[in-house]
């Protein structure tokens, strides 16, 4: 469960405890998914009136693809998270590690939070093996593989100087 009441929250803490999958409509065309569910635990507590604390963590693996090659990997990603849920007219809802709570809402949903964690923690150059050759930018081929047969780039814009250096050289 990654919804509670706000009522209940108003008197007493509540444990976090969820999963939040990788087909949950939170995540976002683009988004690094999870591999798995990713794994929500902690405490939210009150914080005053209106206001809400989560202290707690996610974990999961991430689904992602060589920033060289565009290998298929998987990526631990582990967070510890400590953030404030406040009302929408709260003097802090415009901070920027702040959850504005919809007005006239009867729960909190953790859920954009975690994936705001998520895509914070998940990592952004990614790479299969530290030695990865990347692909051929001529051909596409894969340079893990072997090489690609293209040969070595030629580039004409510098045939000018070295016909130059060439006629220094005779």
């Amino acid at each position: 469960m990654l919804s509670y009441d706000i009522r209940d929250l108003e008197h007493r803490a509540a444990a976090v405890d969820g999963w939040m999958g990788p087909e949950d409509p939170a995540w976002i065309e683009g988004d690094p998914r999870p591999a798995a569910p990713v794994h929500a635990t902690g405490r939210i507590s009150p914080a005053g009136p209106g206001r809400f604390y989560w202290n707690g963590r996610i974990e999961g693996m991430a689904k992602l693809s060589c920033r060289r090659c565009l290998s298929p990997l998987t990526a631990q990603v582990a967070e510890d998270v400590r953030l404030l849920f406040v009302q929408a007219d709260d003097a802090v809802a415009e901070e920027p590690d702040v959850f504005r709570i919809p007005p006239h809402a009867r729960t909190v949903d953790v859920r954009p939070a975690i994936r705001e964690q998520w895509l914070l923690s998940a990592p952004s150059y990614a790479v299969c093996r530290e030695d990865c050759k990347g692909l051929c930018p001529r051909c596409g081929a894969d340079l893990n593989a072997g090489p690609c047969g293209c040969g070595p780039e030629t580039d004409t814009r510098w045939n000018a100087l070295r016909k130059l250096r060439d006629t220094f050289d005779e």
